[in-house]
């Protein structure tokens, strides 16, 4: 029976433990995107003792950045700043991935400059009414991610992420609530799939077959209407199929931290969902602040890894603590 403390293998990485720390934005970046020093000091004060670091989401394309500060995939010239972030982390002996995201309507046209884009245009609540993407807009953007995961790996990251859960652009041609296109891209939830999987099969085909690529799934939209877990766990085949390595499993159009959920491991039920219908590792999170609660979800197979954020930035020595606890 697998112990939080003991080692995973992920495609061709071999993790020391089980414990990750998400993706969870800091906005310590630059104005173009760029990686900064406070940046990197962030992910260093917090990297003894992590399985696996997954840095915060990075945009693929300038009209899908969420702030001013958000860290940037866009351009080359962002690769030597990345390189040296993995650098710093790989010294410590950890293994660190990179998350590349695309905001669609949940930017606004302050932050990214031009009007959002979306499968539909559909508003969030009180949002600014984005774009439809055009269809060769869509296959414009697979190329976009495919370049970004290309930086990834040009800088020195142990694996590449795709972000599709919490709204964003993935995650908004995924549900039914956030798109009502009527070409290939909508409808059906075939088709309402095919964008995020043409970007994993394009990744992967890109960066060859042996570099770890996840996928951070909403998996239920926790509203009426909305995607559901029965369709992610079709979602969820068809992504290993494609290429997924490993998926981290999160909210979906209601975001990371629903109001109506409490307690540690709220979305936990659903990676464990997840985990019966994939062979490959799955990542539970969701309010999950204690080594014992951390161990138990390992030990029940409810998921293959533990996701601990806001407990791992309040406390950076978290993981070692941890350890240290579950070995006594």
């Amino acid at each position: 029976m697998p112990r939080l403390f003991d080692p995973l293998r992920v495609g061709r990485l071999e993790l020391r433990n089980r414990i990750v720390m998400p993706p969870m934005a800091t906005e310590l970046a630059g104005r173009r995107g760029e990686v900064t020093p406070r940046l990197i000091d962030h992910y260093v004060e917090r990297v003894e003792g992590l399985g696996l670091i997954i840095v915060e989401h990075s945009y693929v394309d300038v009209g899908g950045r969420l702030s001013p500060l958000q860290l940037g995939a866009y351009d080359d010239s962002l690769v030597p700043g990345l390189a040296r972030l993995a650098d710093a982390v790989h010294r410590l002996g950890t293994p660190i991935a990179l998350q590349i995201n695309h905001a669609g309507r949940r930017t606004t046209s302050f932050d990214c400059g031009r009007q959002p884009v979306a499968p539909s245009p559909i508003s969030l609540p009180e949002g600014e009414v984005p774009r439809e993407l055009l269809r060769e807009e869509v296959e414009g953007l697979v190329e976009r991610f495919c370049q970004a995961a290309r930086r990834v790996v040009e800088a020195g990251f142990d694996a590449v992420e795709v972000h599709g859960a919490h709204g964003f652009l993935l995650n908004q041609f995924v549900s039914p609530l956030s798109n009502r296109r009527s070409d290939e891209y909508g409808g059906s939830l075939e088709n309402r799939m095919r964008f995020p999987l043409q970007i994993i099969a394009q990744i992967r085909k890109r960066i060859g077959g042996d570099f770890p690529l996840f996928y951070r799934l909403g998996a239920d939209d926790r509203t009426q209407g909305g995607l559901t877990i029965e369709d992610s766990k079709v979602f969820a085949q068809r992504l290993v199929e494609a290429g997924v390595d490993l998926i981290d499993v999160s909210g979906g159009l209601c975001g990371s931290r629903p109001p109506d959920l409490t307690g540690p491991g709220y979305f936990v039920p659903l990676a464990k969902a997840i985990k019966g219908v994939v062979d490959v590792p799955v990542v539970g999170v969701g309010g999950i602040t204690t080594p014992e609660f951390a161990d138990e979800v390992i030990r029940r197979g409810r998921a293959d890894l533990v996701a601990v954020g806001r407990a791992i930035l309040a406390d950076p020595r978290w993981a070692v603590k941890a350890l240290q606890a579950l070995r006594t």
